[in-house]
């Protein structure tokens, strides 16, 4: 398999003393990005049920892989700053809000054969 190019999930990575690692990324998209984003979670997760069927359940419970996903869409309304020198007062004045930006965080957990094939199969951690 060609290694995926991941352009919006940037992962970080941690192992317990027991081998099972840990991939957690978090992405910030603008409504034009999102489908991306969505396509590459979606990716994974088909990959890892495909490889690892019907083996997606907590470790301790015996799967080999898990995983944890959560999601907002949020605005953001800039905010102008001024610093008043006479009062020693900061002001603001409120733009105009932008575009929500949907944030994701993803954690794909597995086995020590998981985590080798995921690195390899997607070029992460």
């Amino acid at each position: 398999m060609q290694p995926m190019n991941l352009n919006y999930l940037d992962f970080d990575y941690s192992e317990d003393a027991d081998g099972t690692g840990t991939f957690d990324a978090m992405a910030s998209v603008s409504p034009a990005q999102a489908p991306a984003l969505h396509a590459e979670i979606s990716a994974m997760l088909a990959w890892a049920h495909r490889y690892w069927p019907d083996a997606c359940a907590p470790l301790e419970d015996g799967g080999v892989w898990h995983y944890d996903l959560h999601g907002s869409l949020e605005s953001s309304t800039p905010l102008k700053l001024s610093f008043d020198e006479a009062s020693g007062a900061l002001h603001t004045t409120t733009g105009i809000p932008g575009s929500p930006r949907t944030t994701i965080t993803f954690t794909l957990s597995g086995s020590a054969d998981f985590c080798a094939a995921l690195r390899g199969d997607f070029e992460v951690g």
